[in-house]
């Protein structure tokens, strides 16, 4: 039986499948000064003038967040260079605020005066810590019983540890010790340089070594008589024709970031994507290529925009890439933001549309999952092959911590057609080969390439 929550997602999915494009509002219109809170995320912002200011609630605590400078009406530069973009409406008690970096919206509620825990000091002490970290959790993370974790267990076996002697190391292996259970790639505790995290079990983490053994594999034992390769984008990205009569192409993503220098904003990583996506997209080449592998199993994920912009030079119909909500109530984790459906629409000028075969792994993360993602439903046919995604998916909140800790952790869910998420267990392929195995590397073998390679010219 279908849930009403997967029911009311189809009905939304095909709506902005079929809804024509409307113009959006203006930004900046009067009246977007002032105070709004969030739907989820536990985040109040204060837009005054130049400033926008944040500041991260639970309900034991109000820290101030991130700034950000106004730099044109209704948006704001973050000091990481991020775009924010504030919209009014609809009426005048709501408003939107968009990141360009990301996809989707999030839906602000005005408030008339800050929290009262926002206008006094919150003590800096462990246990004052502790609380905000654990109550972050509780109150923001989504996936406790996917997971098997009891928090509230939690929090009664480790609180008892901390009293006001409590060293920094001592609390960092503490918090440490709570969210290890959880396995989750979007989850870590950083105090400065030091940070705690981990990936799925069975997986590993993307690091440069690997990414740089595994190109040097690759160019060596798949693309070694390729009559065209080029790298682009800082190397993050490499294209190449493949030999041979299939007239196969293979374009490997590395991450979604990177591609120029990283204290660049956003349009600069964006200018180095289109060029390199202007030089392997041509016209001659698309309407030439029968097939096209898109290698994603290292690849370290960054700024889900990029690959919906990926994804739209990849169809001509518009499609629903996957809806996007955020959990949206402090004790309820079954209480989220209305789905909103993240939209694929065809880029001008040439497009491939043919058959694409994906390549996925345990080190395909976040946002190179989310590309994955959105190419489960496109049109034109897509298989992926390789081992599951790693199973995260969602922007990553950073709190702050009363003592100058951070925690970071999801709190978003991205759901396909039938309302589901894939976080933890990751996109399954639908054809499974080793990937970058010891057994693989010792023989110089790419199970999963040379499938791809079968199966697009319809060899299996």
């Amino acid at each position: 039986m279908r849930t009403a929550t997967a029911t009311a997602l189809a009905l939304a999915l095909a709506a902005a499948a079929t809804a024509p494009a409307t113009a959006a509002s203006t930004p900046g219109k009067p009246g977007t000064d002032g105070l709004w809170r969030m739907d989820g995320y536990g985040t109040v912002l204060s837009l005054d003038g130049d400033t926008l200011q944040e500041f991260q609630t639970t309900s034991v605590g109000c820290l101030k967040g991130d700034s950000a400078r106004r730099t044109g009406p209704g948006t704001y530069a973050t000091a990481d260079g991020t775009t924010l973009t504030v919209r009014p409406g609809p009426g005048a008690n709501r408003a939107t605020l968009g990141y360009d970096t990301s996809v989707g919206h999030r839906s602000l509620r005005r408030i008339q005066k800050l929290p009262a825990d926002c206008t006094r000091p919150t003590p800096k002490d462990a246990r004052a810590a502790f609380d905000v970290f654990w109550r972050s959790f509780a109150e923001n993370y989504p996936f406790f019983a996917a997971k098997g974790v009891d928090w509230q267990a939690m929090r009664d076996r480790h609180r008892p540890k901390v009293h006001q002697d409590t060293t920094r190391k001592e609390l960092f292996g503490i918090f440490s010790d709570m969210v290890w259970p959880l396995y989750d790639a979007h989850v870590a505790v950083r105090d400065e340089d030091q940070v705690f995290a981990q990936v799925r079990p069975g997986t590993e983490p993307p690091s440069p070594e690997l990414d740089a053994r595994v190109k040097k594999f690759i160019t060596e034992r798949d693309l070694g008589n390729a009559p065209y390769r080029q790298d682009f984008a800082n190397g993050r990205i490499t294209y190449a024709d493949l030999p041979g009569r299939a007239a196969q192409g293979y374009l490997r993503i590395s991450g979604f970031a990177g591609y120029t220098a990283e204290d660049a904003p956003y349009p600069a990583h964006l200018a180095e994507l289109d060029k390199a996506l202007d030089a392997i997209l041509t016209t001659e080449r698309t309407q030439r290529l029968k097939g096209l592998i898109i290698d994603l199993r290292i690849n370290g994920g960054g700024s889900d925009a990029l690959g919906i912009h990926i994804a739209e030079r990849l169809t001509d119909t518009p499609y629903v890439a996957y809806a996007k909500r955020a959990r949206n109530h402090p004790t309820d984790p079954d209480r989220h933001t209305r789905p909103e459906p993240i939209l694929v629409v065809p880029a001008s000028g040439p497009r491939y549309t043919g058959p694409i075969a994906v390549l996925t792994s345990g080190t395909t993360v976040s946002a190179g999952e989310t590309f994955t993602q959105a190419l489960i439903d496109r049109p034109g046919g897509t298989v992926r092959i390789g081992q599951p995604t790693q199973g995260v998916f969602s922007d990553v909140m950073q709190r702050s911590l009363p003592n100058g800790m951070t925690a970071i952790l999801p709190n978003e869910e991205f759901l396909n057609r039938s309302g589901r998420t894939y976080d933890g267990t990751g996109i399954p392929p639908h054809l499974t080969e080793p990937v970058f195995t010891k057994e693989e590397f010792a023989e110089k073998r790419d199970s999963a390439f040379d499938r791809a390679v079968r199966v697009l010219r319809n060899d299996g």
